[in-house]
């Protein structure tokens, strides 16, 4: 068949899809404003540990203000920049979704929900001094003006990777918040991951949905997107060598990815467990569950190597 034939099949399969989700959209979407409860950023803020900087009279940041330690530091930072990149993000999936009925409702809906986690991050670690805002806003402007863009996934795809991508960042939130040592950023970030895991349940809900109506199709986009899974804030500056720290800390790491993120939403889908796939349906299952099983092996020597390493401190 020609690739021009195939192209407009994805196509009008993907177009189909978006139109047969719409009542799910719909009844999910009613359920999410049902249960998310409305929270004000600079309730979160210790505003009273504010003071001025040296434009204004006040001194600059210096690095012994801050009450955080290298990691978590590194991991707010890492947090905030992802965040920051909301403009990209809503374009991403008005692009894949559409601005109309209600699908256009909760994109909309979703983008001033996300739009709280940056203000209230950023104007937490400016009061409280826990890093040099100089700094932060110089990665800020570098990192939102290279934006970012997930290529060409279909509607599809782009349900499957969001499902992984919220849950990550839900996780990464809450324990960023754990090993930050500070009550108040603890608090902020628990409530933060409280909103990501009601973005992730929609997108979940909704894939399920996808999965009854064109099974094969969402096991292939699902193989997919875990097999290229990469995290939206990857571009930033030093967000390998950042990851790498977050890891060893146990904030993030692929052990987390692997039982914390992928496992419950694929048990959720009943991946392995349908029997209504075909054959293009089943070759995916099988990539995908060896893909799993190379990832809990590198998994178990990251942590043999941490346990020797925890052993050589003793």
């Amino acid at each position: 068949m020609p690739q021009r034939e195939v192209d407009e099949m994805v196509t009008g399969l993907q177009t189909r899809l978006l139109t047969e989700l719409e009542p799910v959209v719909e009844a999910n979407l009613e359920r999410h404003l049902g249960v998310a409860k409305p929270w004000a950023p600079h309730d979160y803020v210790p505003w009273s540990r504010g003071r001025d900087f040296a434009f204004l009279g006040g001194e600059d940041w210096k690095p012994e203000d801050s009450p955080l330690d290298p990691i978590a530091q590194a991991a707010l930072v890492v947090n905030l920049l992802t965040e920051d990149n909301l403009p990209s993000y809503h374009r991403e999936i008005a692009t894949r979704f559409g601005r109309d009925g209600a699908w256009g409702t909760w994109v909309g809906q979703w983008t001033a929900e996300e739009g709280r986690h940056s203000i209230a991050l950023r104007d937490y670690l400016v009061v409280t001094r826990g890093v040099d805002p100089a700094n932060l806003e110089a990665m800020r402007m570098a990192h939102t003006v290279a934006g970012y863009d997930s290529g060409d996934k279909t509607p599809l795809e782009a349900l499957a990777y969001v499902s992984f991508q919220e849950l990550a960042t839900r996780i990464s939130h809450r324990n960023t918040g754990k090993a930050s040592g500070c009550p108040i950023a603890d608090q902020l970030l628990a409530r933060v991951a409280l909103d990501e895991n009601l973005h992730m349940v929609f997108y979940r809900n909704l894939m399920a949905a996808a999965f009854d109506i064109e099974p094969d199709a969402a096991m292939q986009a699902i193989c997919k997107e875990i097999v290229g899974f990469a995290m939206p804030g990857m571009g930033m500056e030093g967000f390998a060598q950042n990851a790498i720290a977050i890891a060893k800390a146990g904030i993030y790491d692929l052990r987390i990815h692997h039982d914390d993120v992928l496992q419950p939403i694929l048990r959720f889908w009943r991946v392995f467990e349908r029997g209504d796939i075909g054959p293009e349906g089943e070759q995916a299952r099988e990539t995908l569950a060896r893909f799993l099983a190379a990832v809990d092996e590198r998994a178990k020597f990251y942590e043999e190597k941490a346990a020797m390493r925890a052993a050589a401190r003793v």
